[in-house]
């Protein structure tokens, strides 16, 4: 089973088991201790899930080390907040829960850049891929100065963390539009593509032979 359909049966089964539990709530009106934190447990598994889909689209396509590395911090920060979860003793120490905040942030990171490189560009554009990892490392180096500096200054960093987020807000609006407008595949994404067609030819060629 590739990334992509495990990262997507865990999101379909998270969401299903959260639609269930929120039923039972409403239907029997118990949310105790237990519930919330399978609900959180859930909702950990289904915003991994989004992350792994959107770095094993980019793996399965490419091949790529950042869809990989998406998918590592994906889990690890996945299993980190479940053993905050479901940590019934003490809050865990604060080189934990930073830790932790970077793991997150890094994956969102090589996702949301995962999903932009997805797109097709014509060489007009190329400088909206080259942007987009630019700005969204930078925003997620940002998040993690303030993590781990816990800055004082929280009007200077509010205006910096607001500018940063509306260029990345910006590029990744223009980057599906600049591949709406790209009509031309590059020499590379057609050998890609060519690449991808052997490889899925192959499969199908061994699925027959093993009917």
């Amino acid at each position: 089973m590739n990334p992509k359909k495990l990262f997507l049966y865990l999101f379909v089964t998270s969401v299903s088991l959260s639609a269930l539990i929120g039923i039972g709530v409403i239907l029997f009106g118990n949310f105790g201790d237990l519930e919330i934190r399978v609900l959180l447990t859930t909702l950990t598994i289904t915003v991994t899930s989004i992350l792994g889909l959107a770095c094993g689209a980019y793996l399965e396509r490419t091949n790529s080390q950042l869809g990989l590395a998406g998918i590592i911090f994906a889990v690890i920060g996945a299993l980190l907040w479940l053993i905050v979860i479901w940590q019934h003793d003490a809050w865990p120490s604060e080189l934990y829960m930073k830790t932790t905040g970077t793991a997150t942030i890094l994956a969102y990171a090589c996702a949301h850049l995962s999903l932009l490189s997805l797109a097709r560009l014509e060489k007009n554009f190329a400088w909206a891929r080259l942007a987009a990892h630019v700005l969204i490392w930078l925003f997620a180096g940002f998040l993690i100065f303030i993590v781990w500096a816990e800055p004082v200054d929280y009007e200077l960093i509010s205006r910096l963390m607001g500018v940063l987020a509306i260029l990345v807000a910006a590029v990744t609006i223009v980057t599906p539009v600049f591949h709406k407008l790209s009509s031309v595949q590059s020499a590379a994404d057609i050998e890609a593509e060519i690449a991808r067609l052997k490889l899925k030819i192959q499969e199908l060629e061994e699925k027959k032979a093993q009917i």
